[in-house]
């Protein structure tokens, strides 16, 4: 939903924005007897207009500590209305809904790793991030960043008491479109012959400079989220 106010204007302030798509994404969710605290996976988009540590502050607000739902945010060139809009997924029992974190990963504000509703579960969007005291991308290529972000999907399916072989769904975000056969030469990798997960690949904006920051950390090639479900209901 977009960042109307009640009087159906989009504030010129993003931090106001934030607040009215928060709000508007609040509305449709108790529009179905629902609250916020019953979505298990979000789609932020936001254009540049939209500090992304200033999206994350609010929204983190919104949710509860280490157990926020499952998120991939995009960032977009442009938006029909406004500079941010959410989608998202709900589940109606809370008691179907449980957050999966891998020991290795620390409670987040703003996304858990995996979420489960029900027998399904979404998983956020993952990069060669690689996690602890040393955090960050030490892979320069998209190929071996995208080994560590399978390995952290891993750990995620792991914790899930699931396995690769459960994924119905995944999401690719490459910052590079030109870098697709490389992404799906070590992607193909993972799944068995026979019946692949569903695929969406997307390049979201012009790609970004892949330079070492002073820690040789990278900047993230590609990020990928999943959906998966238990055997019996595949």
């Amino acid at each position: 939903m977009p960042g109307r106010t009640a009087s159906g204007t989009i504030p010129t302030d993003p931090g106001a924005e934030v607040e009215a798509a928060l709000d508007s994404f609040k509305a449709v969710a108790e529009a179905a007897g629902l609250s916020l605290a019953h979505v298990v996976f979000v789609n932020p988009y936001l254009t540049s207009s939209i500090p992304s540590s200033g999206m994350n502050e609010r929204y983190a607000r919104r949710f509860e500590f280490g157990n926020t739902p499952a998120r991939a945010t995009i960032s977009v060139s442009g938006l029909p209305e406004g500079h941010i809009v959410y989608t998202g997924v709900a589940v109606r029992d809370l008691s179907k809904r449980r957050a999966i974190r891998p020991k290795n990963m620390a409670p987040s504000p703003t996304a858990s790793p995996c979420v489960f509703a029900g027998d399904t579960l979404y998983c956020s969007a993952k990069s060669g991030f690689i996690p602890g005291p040393l955090s960050g991308v030490y892979a320069a290529t998209v190929g071996h960043q995208l080994r560590q972000t399978m390995r952290n999907q891993l750990d995620n399916f792991e914790e899930a008491g699931l396995s690769i072989e459960n994924v119905v769904a995944a999401n690719v975000y490459l910052d590079d479109i030109d870098d697709f056969e490389k992404m799906n030469a070590v992607y193909g990798q993972y799944f068995a012959e026979g019946v692949k997960p569903a695929r969406t690949t997307i390049q979201p904006i012009a790609p970004g400079t892949r330079d070492a920051d002073a820690n040789a950390s990278y900047p993230a090639l590609e990020q990928v989220s999943f959906i998966a479900v238990r055997a019996s209901t595949r």
